[in-house]
Order: C-alpha cells, then structure tokens, then sequence
C-alpha cells in the first residue's frame, strides 16, 4: 500500500495538514447561492445550454490545480415550504436540473489533472446499470472520477420516479447492500489479466478469468460478470455525505471522503470525531477518511473590494430560494411560523429530511445567529448551509485554517456566489495564499483521483477498505453464501 504525501512541517515542528479543495457546482441554476442567476456577470443560466460553461470551467480549475470539481445532484422539487413547489421553481432554488454525468467526458477531453465526482443515489437506479456506467467514466477520465453516494430523502423525488417513500436508517442499508454489489462487480468480477486482446490468436478477453457474480440478497439480486473491463481505479474514489448516526456508520466503512456542512466550526468538530472514531471502529486508518466541509468565500484583492462583491450579492440573493431550500431540508415549512420565532429540532415532525441539517438547530454560539426564518433565509440565500466568510485572501486562509484546526478537517467544497467570478477568486487569489503558506498540492500534480488523495501508487482502494475484501485474488463467493 502506498503512504500519504508527508505533511509540511512548520518550524516549531508541527504537522501543517495539507488542504485538499474540490469545487462544488450542480447542474442548475440556482446551486447554493439563491437568486444570483439574476446578476448580469452571472453564467449559471447557461449551464443547461452550453458545454463550454463547463469545459471553461474545467480549464480554469486545472489551472489552479483544484483537486476535483464536485457535482451535487437531486431529483424532485423543493416543496415544503409554503406547502407548495412554486416559490423553490419561481426562485430557481435547484430547480430545473440537468444531468452531472453527461457533461464530464467533455470536460476530461480538455484537462489532464482535474478529477470528477457526481452524486447518484442508491435509492433510484440498479447496481449492475450503475457499475457500467461509473466505469465508463473511470476509463473515460483516465482514473479520474468519483462517486457521491446518497440514498436521497425527498418524497417529492420518490413520487417522480414511481417508488414508495423509505424510511431514513432502511435507504443506508438498501445502501449498504448496494454498494457491496458493486464491489463485487468492479473489484471481484475480472482478475487483473482477464483482458488480452491477443490478435493472433482472437482472444480479446479471457472466459475463464471473469467470473460471474451471484448475489441474491435482500434487496438486490444480480446473475452476470461485470459488462466492462476493470478501469484504472476499478472501484471509483468513494465521497458519501451522511452524519446522522446511520449515516456515520455507512460512511465510515464505505466512504474515502465525506461531505459536511454547518455554519461553525464547533457543530462540526464532534460529528468528524465520531467519523473517525466510528472508522477506527471497522479497521480503518480514521486519518485516510478525509472530511471536507462546505465553504463559500467571497474574496476581494482588498478588503473593500471583497465587502463591494458581498455588497453586490446581498442586492440579488434570494431568502425566498433560501426558505424554500431549507424548508425542503429540515422538513419544516417556514412559512407557518412567525419571521421572528425560533425554530427548534421538535418542529421538524417528518422523516423525510437532512437529519444533520435538523441537528444543527441545537446549536447555539456568537458565531451563528438565532434560528428565526428571518435569519435562516438571509443565512441560507448566499452559500447554503455552509459559511461565507468575506474578505482577502489571506483572512479568507485564516478562516480556513481555523476550521481544519477546530474541526479536524481536511479540505473543503468550494462553492460560489457568481460563476465563473468566484471560481476565478478561487484559483487566482486563494490558492496562491495557500500555496504561499505550504497548505496546498504542487502545480501540476497528476495521478488517478485516488492517487491525488492517497500518493502515488494508490490508484485502488486500500488494503484496509471495505471493499478490498471482494478482490478477485480473496474473494469467496461461497464462502459468503455459507455464513
């Protein structure tokens, strides 16, 4: 197994954790900063339309040596708030959606280094046409690619594809059932010299080195070898967002990165605790879960240029896209309560919901304001349920650092209040200052997006992962069939 990068040392002789940054974009119009479509530098608009929003803003990001663009995804409408889906579609608030799968062989076609993680979820689609599919982009992208595991919670998005509404801790085991199957597919199915193609002798693949998967489990049943041949990192780097309890628990044996959000530091210190503690629990190294938190700086040369930009996205931001997304979230219709009364954990009543996102409605510190709708749609409106720190580049490196001291994290989702304008700040002024200070990737660094996680060498899943246990070499089909 290849070992990590070494970390930087300061002087004093204290480790200097590397930053890891992936950019954080959705396919849509109105991502995590409502209501900003309507300022005129603004390109979200054209997302759906054309393909060079993309392959410029792949361009970009490989410039500034970002470690992968992240593409969020959901199916369904927000419509809890107001008891309606209008004011979440009027506002644009993740409304209307395309596809995050379908414009990343493009933006490959025009980077070398820059890796891609889209989310799908286990709740809507079948391994087998799953495994395919992720390794056609694993290929495709040359060991680039990720996978955002989700089981999805909105009733809205089950009633959309036909399926009854599962309850939340039942989807993290459909989940768990899942992504073992597709282990099995990507990991256990070709041996490593399966694939031939020996011209003078027509043997394209080895019959006898592909071995058929039965799995017949719960949820899940699947009789056929993998489709395709196994890609560079077979099993793509795995990112999964859940903190609930069951959440944790799946993320902890199946995750390689993890996605939190919270508006401080201090609500995210023990929900990465317990990641790392739980990870530990299962034999894994808790430091190779890498925990990256949802961030939205907004950064000026000056300090005066950066309160100008917070100025100029306060003019479009729209609370009512934010009410609207995080009504859908918690599961509470803000519209029913006063703009000033607080809003507490017990008002959410529903399971259908970001139970992480309730949880946070528990906390109380300087660093956050009272949970009223009032506050909730003027916090939600720029950035989402992350913080947006304004500022230079280098206050905006100081926040960085604080929350990777406070919460142990290792890297942040990067996301923008105007695109490509933000993601422009991003690479031009904030990586530079990171760079400066020893807390970010060399230029050009390249590899599998793996290997830009892990170092070199470590295109596949570690020896201490979940699913090495269905390598082809160990692998047991009847052993697992006799347990």
């Amino acid at each position: 197994m290849s070992s990590e990068p070494p970390p930087k040392r300061q002087k004093n002789g204290v480790e200097k954790k590397r930053i890891f940054i992936n950019a954080f974009d959705m396919f849509t119009v109105g991502h995590l900063s409502f209501g900003q479509w309507r300022n005129p530098r603004d390109r979200s608009a054209t997302k759906r339309r054309d393909l060079s929003y993309w392959t410029d803003l792949a361009k970009l990001l490989e410039e500034g040596d970002i470690n992968a663009l992240f593409l969020a995804d959901t199916f369904g409408q927000y419509d809890v708030y107001k008891g309606s889906a209008e004011p979440g579609i009027r506002t644009g608030a993740q409304y209307p959606m395309g596809d995050p799968a379908v414009p990343v062989t493009a933006m490959a076609a025009v980077t070398k280094n820059l890796g891609f993680a889209i989310t799908t979820s286990t709740s809507y689609e079948s391994p087998y046409i799953v495994a395919k599919r992720f390794s056609t982009l694993d290929h495709l992208t040359k060991g680039r690619f990720g996978w955002n595991i989700v089981t999805s919670w909105k009733e809205s998005a089950t009633r959309a594809v036909g399926l009854k509404y599962v309850e939340h801790d039942k989807r993290y085991e459909i989940a768990d059932e899942f992504v073992r199957v597709l282990y099995k597919l990507w990991e256990g199915s070709w041996a490593d010299n399966a694939l031939k193609e020996d011209r003078e002798n027509e043997i394209y693949a080895e019959y006898n080195r592909i071995r058929t998967i039965h799995h017949h489990g719960k949820h899940f049943s699947v009789d056929a070898p993998h489709i395709l041949d196994p890609s560079p990192q077979r099993t793509p780097f795995l990112f999964q967002a859940g903190t609930s309890p069951a959440g944790i628990a799946f993320g902890a044996a199946h995750a390689e990165g993890i996605f939190v959000s919270a508006f401080s530091p201090h609500i995210l210190a023990p929900r990465v605790k317990s990641i790392r503690e739980k990870a530990a629990e299962v034999g894994r190294d808790p430091k190779s879960v890498k925990v990256f938190a949802i961030f939205t700086p907004i950064i000026g040369k000056t300090k005066e240029d950066a309160q100008a930009k917070y100025e100029e996205a306060l003019k479009y931001a729209s609370p009512e896209g934010g009410l609207a997304f995080f009504s859908g979230g918690s599961g509470i219709d803000l519209g029913k309560f006063d703009l000033d009364a607080e809003i507490k954990p017990s008002d959410s009543t529903v399971d259908d919901k970001v139970h992480s996102l309730v949880a946070s409605l528990n906390y109380r510190g300087n660093d956050v304001p009272i949970w009223t709708p009032r506050n909730i749609g003027k916090l939600i409106s720029i950035g989402g349920s992350g913080p947006v720190p304004v500022g230079t580049a280098e206050e905006v490196a100081d926040v960085m650092e604080e929350w990777i001291d406070i919460a142990d994290l290792d890297g942040f989702n990067v996301g923008y209040v105007l695109t490509p304008g933000s993601f422009e700040d991003l690479v031009h002024l904030l990586v530079p200052e990171l760079r400066k200070r020893g807390r970010y990737a060399p230029k050009g660094e390249s590899g599998t997006l793996r290997e830009r996680i892990y170092g070199q060498g470590q295109s596949k899943l570690r020896d201490d992962h979940t699913g090495s246990k269905y390598r082809y070499a160990v692998y047991d089909e009847a052993a697992e069939k006799n347990k």
